[in-house]
């Protein structure tokens, strides 16, 4: 049992770095309207790979590859972008943990959240967690839904007055902030929904680095630490450097686990808006 929580708490951990990358670009807000946003980052067809790393006894082992994609797509016949991030362990370190989560989201061409899926397999246990969004009356509505892994399920429904966002829909609508003032320290708080709820977290700004990708590119990158609340306290969970430029590319990500540690460090990038100005010669 403590070995399936750890796994997913690592697990979390991994997923939660990917998505929070831009979070500093807006506050909450209270509408419909208000909830699109300009997407400036990223379009049909970009594919970002990764290799996994975890700390094992001083050793640094490949954990295994993760790979996210964005392509246009439509959801219940309105035009939408799709997202996917998958993350695979290999059986080098299943016995350590188990990586095999795949994740789902859409949002409308205006990056409002429209659906939310992810489907975690650990061991020989298997969850799913799907948010479903609308949007009545000026509000943000969520139909959360959770599967078990002995087959139950469990059902919920909110509707908040600010914007609510799972963690894919953050991630591809928060990659298009614009850093330019922003100072070491400067912190913004959020709320990401799961299956069954909301998470309170935070994104701390920690400045710059020239950051060495396995595809053998420098990048000049921001550091940005996630923090979660944890028994009343902002614990630092992950540290990532995402390129300095328009695209906003999640270069290198540093995990803080309470049985070791773990890195992702990309491996390949293609399909990308802008151009990558961040290339350090």
């Amino acid at each position: 049992m403590k070995k399936k929580i750890q796994q997913n708490k690592w697990l979390r951990k991994l997923i939660l770095a990917f998505v929070p990358v831009c979070l500093l670009a807006f506050a909450p807000l209270n509408s419909q309207a208000q909830c699109t946003f300009k997407n400036t980052a990223f379009k049909s067809g970009e594919i970002l790979t990764y290799n996994l790393y975890y700390n094992w006894k001083f050793v640094w082992v490949k954990a295994g590859t993760a790979s996210m994609s964005t392509v246009s797509s439509t959801y219940k016949g309105q035009k939408a972008w799709r997202a996917s991030l998958i993350t695979r362990g290999n059986k080098k370190v299943d016995d350590l943990f188990v990586l095999r989560d795949t994740l789902l989201c859409y949002a409308s061409d205006d990056m409002a959240p429209l659906y939310y899926r992810k489907g975690a397999r650990e061991g020989k246990h298997y969850t799913v967690d799907e948010v479903f969004y609308s949007y009545p009356n000026g509000k943000c509505a969520v139909n959360q839904h959770r599967q078990r892994n002995d087959g139950s399920h469990l059902w919920g429904k909110h509707v908040y007055n600010d914007c609510i966002y799972d963690m894919l829909n953050m991630f591809i609508r928060a990659r298009s902030f614009n850093p330019t003032g922003w100072k070491k320290g400067y912190v913004v708080n959020f709320e990401i929904a799961d299956g069954d709820g909301k998470t309170p977290a935070q994104i701390k700004y920690r400045g710059k680095a020239n950051i060495k990708g396995d595809n053998g590119v420098k990048y000049r990158c921001l550091q940005l630490s996630y923090l979660e609340l944890e028994d009343g306290k902002y614990k630092r969970i992950v540290d990532f450097y995402v390129t300095d430029d328009d695209n906003h590319i999640p270069v290198r990500l540093d995990m803080f686990l309470r049985f070791g540690s773990a890195k992702a460090f990309i491996v390949g990038l293609k399909g990308y808006k802008n151009p990558i100005s961040s290339v350090v010669k």
